[in-house]
């Protein structure tokens, strides 16, 4: 039968698998990113943009970048607490349209990865949706060209992704799941691979935006610009911009602040006259997020009295949903629940894991499936600097396959090496080689070429490995016979071994590079937009910028390798950048309307 999609239309971010090979995988865009955001922009000649770049456009053009769409979803314009900046009607769309977009786009990327039309789907929803939102959600992935197969429960499908479906003993489940935009709590009992919802509860206007945007008005009431916002003199469009520079700077240091105790926030020319910059503390954080978090406590009591247990007879409770990651909502689940919740799997992808493998079953790709083996050690490929980047994990189960899109680092580069390597050192030097292949291409500009590299690991332990110039189609092939799972225990003991040996060297190494070729990138970047834009800015901007330049290359340069130093310095280059950035995107847009007039 032919594929279907399991698709997480997230709030924040969206999500797009498949089962292959049988075994369930999340599909990444041309970028190699998993997560698309949920933002779509509508330019006024008719252009949608999804994704990443449409999120670009919630600053410069915040009325028509439709963003949270799924908080509007079947309902009435009057309900609901949260009310968007935008005007969907000026657009001329609703949510529907909207939520079609992004699963459009999410099948485009489906079909790229696939190379072969899908046309089938399960999307999740949260538990708590009721009729009208499944109904308008099901509408919108039809609109999209999709048939909807199945409208499945966000815990249920993260239930699904945990393999919790696989217990043979009974038992009795809580998925608490904080989105972007949702709050949902399901008590599941499961024997045997059958799921029964013993009960349900949430909220679905409650989520992380809201605690961003607790911070963000913290951070402006700090600023002293409070008028900003309610100036006659500021326009509509003004205002807007304004708020997506402060939700966006909120969201960044909230998730900083899920591992620092401390961060600086800083927006340069908010007003477009102050430099603004807070110390924030992730107590700040917590006394803002407390009230929202402390909302879920009396669902999910409600939830254990509906199914008619005590927190004790529960088996196990998993997190799910971005904002899990803060330590405040983990104690407060704690708390709730009386035992220290499940935090195994990636929050943001387990509910599209989960609809992935739903999918699978309807499908019947999972029927039957054996699992032969696994691989002993990592396998990828050396990327830019010297780094190993991993494709297949140690341990994952064979037959698998796995890939990622690369780009030419430098410029006129005439090809790339491909090494394939097989280890679990952070240095690719510090890896065996198991084989390489280079792909030419026609030279062009930093960043010009894409190269797809698809490992292929079958259940007889031979690695394919494929290389497609995506601009000619042109593959080149590597047969790799059995060494990447046919491999002495010895050496895997001893591979692991000094992979935990030096993990801290291998990784403060890894930081390192990653930082010095971010600090080449960057000042390569500021040199050349100075070269176009650095007269239309004042002697004091542009004494910063070059005053940031120069301590970047002198951290560079510095023995030894000081990475927490040097990122600093990318920070701080980075932000004295961002008017200068403003200029280019300007100009940009300027050429562009001058070309399109002509």
């Amino acid at each position: 039968m032919s594929p279907i999609l399991g698709i997480d239309l997230g709030t924040t971010n969206s999500l797009v698998g498949v089962v292959d090979s049988g075994f369930p995988i999340l599909l990444a865009d041309v970028d190699g990113n998993r997560l698309t955001p949920s933002v779509v922009h509508n330019a006024v000649d008719g252009t949608v943009t999804i994704g990443v770049k449409a999120l670009r456009q919630r600053v410069l053009d915040p009325q028509r970048t439709v963003f949270s769409v799924k908080r509007l979803i079947g309902r009435r314009a009057s309900e609901g607490e949260w009310q968007p900046p935008y005007d969907l009607a000026t657009i001329g769309k609703t949510p529907v349209d909207v939520s079609a977009d992004i699963l459009r786009h999410l099948k485009c990327i489906a079909e790229r990865a696939l190379e072969t039309e899908v046309t089938r789907a399960v999307i999740t929803v949260p538990a708590y949706f009721n009729d009208a939102q499944r109904n308008a959600t099901k509408r919108a992935g039809e609109l999209a060209g999709l048939t909807v197969e199945r409208i499945l429960s966000e815990p249920t499908a993260a239930a699904l992704a945990y393999g919790l479906n696989k217990l043979e003993d009974q038992k009795k489940i809580a998925v608490y799941d904080l989105g972007g935009g949702t709050f949902d709590i399901s008590i599941l009992e499961m024997s045997d691979g059958v799921f029964q919802v013993l009960a349900t509860a949430g909220d679905t206007q409650l989520g992380g935006d809201d605690i961003d945007r607790a911070f963000a008005d913290w951070i402006l009431e700090r600023s002293g610009d409070t008028p900003v916002l309610n100036s006659n003199a500021s326009s509509a469009s003004l205002r807007t911009g304004v708020s997506a520079l402060l939700s966006e700077a909120a969201e960044t240091a909230k998730k900083k602040l899920s591992t620092l105790d401390e961060v600086t926030i800083e927006i340069p020319f908010l007003n477009s006259q102050k430099h603004l910059s807070i110390r924030a503390t992730r107590t700040d954080l917590e006394k803002l997020a407390l009230p929202l978090i402390e909302r879920t406590r009396r669902h999910c009591l409600r939830a254990l009295t509906d199914a008619n247990l005590k927190p004790t007879q529960l088996d196990e409770v998993i997190l799910v949903g971005g904002s899990t990651r803060m330590p405040l909502v983990r104690r407060i689940v704690g708390e709730i629940f009386g035992k220290e919740p499940n935090t195994s799997q990636n929050p943001d992808e387990a509910v599209a894991m989960g609809a992935v493998i739903q999918a699978g079953i309807l499908s019947g790709a999972l029927r039957n499936v054996v699992l032969l083996d696994v691989t002993p050690l990592s396998l990828g490929i050396e990327t830019f600097g010297g780094l190993m980047n991993i494709i297949i994990p140690r341990n994952t189960t064979i037959p698998c396959k796995a890939g990622e899109m690369f780009t030419n680092a430098v410029t006129n580069q005439r090809e790339m090496l491909i090494r394939v390597l097989q280890g679990e050192r952070e240095l690719a030097k510090d890896n065996w080689e198991l084989g390489r292949i280079a792909v030419p291409f026609l030279p062009g500009p930093k960043g010009s070429a894409r190269v797809g590299v698809q490992f292929s690991l079958d259940a007889n332990g031979i690695l394919q490995v494929l290389a497609r110039d995506t601009a000619t189609n042109t593959d080149m092939v590597l047969e790799i016979q059995s060494s990447a799972v046919d491999v002495d225990d010895a050496k895997v003991e001893q591979m692991i071994s000094e992979s935990v040996d030096y993990a801290f060297d291998d990784m403060n190494e890894r930081i390192w590079t990653e930082a010095r070729l971010k600090g080449e990138e960057l000042i390569n970047a500021v040199e050349e937009a100075l070269t176009q834009c650095g007269s239309l800015l004042n002697e004091d901007e542009l004494l910063k910028i070059k005053s940031c330049a120069a301590q970047v290359r002198e951290v560079m340069n510095h023995a030894p390798h000081d990475a927490r130093k040097l990122k600093s310095a990318n920070q701080s280059l980075d932000d004295a950048t961002q008017s200068l950035a403003v200029l280019l995107v300007e100009r940009a847009m300027e050429a562009a309307l001058e070309r399109k007039l002509n």
